[in-house]
């Protein structure tokens, strides 16, 4: 499939194509070694943490009584998101926002909750913790990016599942099983 073929209809460019999702493959393989670091020390495996700027103030927020209020380490929590996000980034093809719609969506929420999380916890840290983590501030910012680059993707399927609609088709059918055709030039197959 050429990437014109897999390119949303007025869109200038494919948010499906293999360059942008490897990016965001890739930010997120360094998210899952940060937060694999912070998870193996709130684990006990690593007995100090590594903090260019604050010092002392990784241990304090990885050992905070809001760190700790789960029954598992936060950073592990973080740690699979960003192996969600891997695996979902590599599912489908370059067409996938309307072939596989429930895949792009499902990425979606992930990493719109991981971003979501991400900025309360960057908040949380000075205003309730009293102390900064440098690691920690950097995972959050690796969330919020990828919630931006995968944000045209999640655009553009919802774009399509709203054609669909809107052409009185099964969003349903077009939800789970996504059209071969491309949508927008007329009926859509659905």
């Amino acid at each position: 499939m050429t990437d014109a073929a897999a390119t949303p209809p007025g869109w200038s460019t494919n948010p499906s194509a293999w360059r942008e999702r490897l990016l965001v493959v890739g930010l997120a393989v360094v998210g899952v070694c940060v937060a694999t670091y912070l998870t193996l020390f709130q684990l006990g495996v690593l007995d100090t943490v590594w903090d260019p700027f604050f010092g002392d103030g990784t241990r304090a927020v990885l050992t905070s009584k809001l760190s700790e209020s789960l029954p598992v380490p936060d950073a592990l929590l973080g740690a699979l998101a960003y192996v969600v996000d891997c695996v979902l980034e590599l599912v489908g093809d370059e067409d996938r926002w309307r072939t596989q719609p429930w895949v792009v969506l499902a990425l979606g929420a992930n990493v719109s909750m991981a971003g979501l999380v991400s900025i309360g916890l960057a908040i949380v840290q000075p205003t309730v913790i009293g102390a900064w983590c440098t690691l920690c501030l950097a995972s959050a910012t690796l969330s919020v990016v990828i919630l931006g680059l995968a944000s045209d993707e999640l655009l553009a399927s919802c774009q399509y599942l709203r054609r669909v609609h809107d052409d009185g088709g099964s969003l349903w059918t077009a939800f789970w099983k996504g059209s071969s055709q491309v949508a927008g030039a007329g009926r859509v197959e659905a």
